[in-house]
């Protein structure tokens, strides 16, 4: 799997070892950065890993941040992307049975390695159940649209 990563000076560490993890697990990593503690600004990594997967060119993507919020909050402005800030294995498990969710965002502050690393393995395992929840998704990309013909004026 191509996976796009990319974090702020927050979750710079918490992105290189998930870097390493992919890597060992057989994935193709595309890392847009920060590569240092430097600070920088999230925005602007979590455009860069949103706009590779809604691209095609990243199947799936991890973005990390302090919290993992902003990434969140950043990447589901770019259309087609399903974002899912997700701090435990439930919730990684969930946003992707049932939300199709494309870019996963966690928090350098809030976790260490090892959980990241289960966090990233549950959802990369997970697939969307469909059904039911397909449903619901068609609706989320309805929502999507209205926004988008908004914002043109229509």
């Amino acid at each position: 799997m191509i996976i796009a990563l990319g974090a702020d000076h927050a979750g710079w560490e918490l992105k290189e070892e998930l870097k390493a993890w992919c890597i060992r697990a057989g994935h193709q990593v595309l890392d847009f950065g920060t590569h240092s503690t430097e600070s920088v600004d999230y925005p602007d990594y979590a455009l860069q890993v949103a706009e590779a997967v809604a691209s095609g060119k990243a199947e799936r993507g991890v973005a990390v941040c302090g919290t993992g919020i902003g990434m969140a909050m950043v990447a589901n402005k770019v259309s087609g992307i399903r974002a899912a800030f997700c701090p435990d294995l439930y919730t990684a498990r969930m946003s992707r049975e049932h939300n199709d969710a494309n870019i996963l965002t966690l928090g350098g502050r809030l976790m260490g390695g090892e959980l990241a690393i289960e966090i990233v393995q549950m959802w990369l395992r997970a697939e969307f159940q469909g059904g039911r929840h397909r449903r619901r998704l068609d609706k989320v990309v309805e929502v999507e649209r209205r926004g988008l013909r908004a914002e043109a004026g229509g």
